[in-house]
């Protein structure tokens, strides 16, 4: 594995070299997922950077050089400034006072091996210097990224109590980057995957998408569950669900279809209204994803006899979604934009029907009509507006 950053795409960033010459290179490093996406080829949209500077001072410093920041993280010491190419989150070099699970208690601390042993994993902890793009590597994560490795920095069981959710970012991680499983932090996982419970309903949501969003999660979840861990925070998944949470992944693949992590939550639950209900509540799903979550258990059979008037009914997403759960095809309708109804209602107060309900019985006759026969054009809409008027007898 390089110990350099140097083919990286977005170290060339002006802003990034903005905020070098702004804050000094020998007090910034970027670290994290920018460092270990880069060293891997892959496409890095959010950068973030770790000094030795006080919150106070980057503040000024930036200010100095005319970049804007705002005190987005104040409180653990992390400012976001605002450059031409994106924004970045810097944040004073940290240690953990006390931590309970849930959240920690940090001072600030000047030695960067020190905010390295607060991380979560070796493959998190790299550091590159702004200038050289040379990596610090302190806890081999380096040897790591390139085994296909996701290893804690120091004993699993120890980490993991310090903030439960790496339960989780370990199966997120796992599934993303590694090649074999940890049997040490496999064995953590389950040994406290009873802490979920204690943690906000909001982070276990956006692990569980963000795992669910991966290009193929089926292993790791069928994992997690045999391992105790799934059902502390999604019971209802039993081997059916993840077998057809299988199933999806494969369909999503041969039919080109985009995955999406609430369609195939979806598949993890039985297809049930009440039980999307009361899933969607208990993850504090948002108001759309919960909408979606619903109408994809309401799937049915007769969903495959009409794929388009299905999307014409409860949009393209929602159609794909319940067509690919139940096994159909749902690839026609990949970029497929809904027509226009046509018909106005004026169009029929104006043959002398009275506006009110009458108007409205009609309209909506004629466009389950129009669905029917797969939106044919004006024409045939004359046809039946005339059939409609001659058999409501005015």
């Amino acid at each position: 594995m390089l110990k350099f950053l140097r083919d990286a795409d977005w170290t060339k960033r002006e802003g990034l070299a903005q905020l070098t010459r702004a804050l000094g290179p020998e007090n910034l490093r970027w670290v994290g997922g920018a460092v270990r996406d880069g060293l891997l080829g892959v496409p890095v949209h959010d950068v973030d950077g770790a000094t030795t500077l006080l919150p106070a001072a980057v503040i000024a410093a930036c200010a100095r050089a005319g970049i804007r920041t705002a005190p987005t993280g104040i409180a653990h010491g992390t400012v976001t400034a605002t450059l031409a190419d994106g924004p970045v989150e810097i944040t004073t070099l940290r240690r953990d006072v006390a931590t309970d699970g849930r959240r920690a208690t940090v001072a600030f601390a000047s030695d960067w091996c020190e905010d390295a042993a607060r991380r979560d994993f070796t493959i998190n902890a790299l550091y590159a210097h702004p200038e050289t793009l040379e990596i610090a590597d302190y806890f081999g994560g380096l040897a790591d990224l390139a085994a296909g490795r996701v290893r804690f920095i120091g004993e699993a069981r120890a980490r993991i109590a310090e903030d439960h959710l790496r339960i989780l970012r370990y199966y997120r991680f796992q599934t993303r980057f590694g090649a074999d499983c940890d049997a040490q932090a496999e064995d953590a996982c389950a040994e406290l995957a009873h802490t979920l419970k204690g943690l906000s309903r909001e982070r276990v949501c956006a692990e569980l998408l963000a795992l669910l969003g991966l290009p193929d999660p089926h292993a790791t979840i069928a994992r997690m569950r045999e391992r105790g861990v799934l059902p502390v925070i999604l019971p209802e998944a039993c081997p059916p669900h993840i077998a057809a949470l299988g199933r999806l992944i494969a369909a999503e693949a041969a039919q080109g279809i985009v995955p999406d992590a609430v369609r195939r939550l979806a598949a993890l639950l039985p297809p049930s209204p009440e039980v999307a209900e009361a899933v969607a509540a208990r993850l504090r799903l948002s108001k759309s994803q919960r909408a979606r979550l619903v109408a994809a258990a309401e799937r049915g059979a007769g969903d495959a006899a009409d794929p388009a008037g299905l999307a014409y009914r409860l949009t393209p997403a929602v159609a794909i979604d319940r067509l690919l759960l139940i096994g159909a095809d749902a690839a026609r309708l990949k970029g497929w934009e809904p027509p226009l109804f046509p018909l106005k209602g004026g169009q029929i107060v104006a043959r002398g029907i009275t506006a009110g309900p009458h108007v409205a019985r009609i309209l909506q006759a004629i466009e389950s009509r129009w669905i029917a026969e797969g939106f044919p054009g004006s024409e045939r809409i004359a046809q039946m507006l005339e059939e409609e008027l001659a058999g409501s007898g005015d």
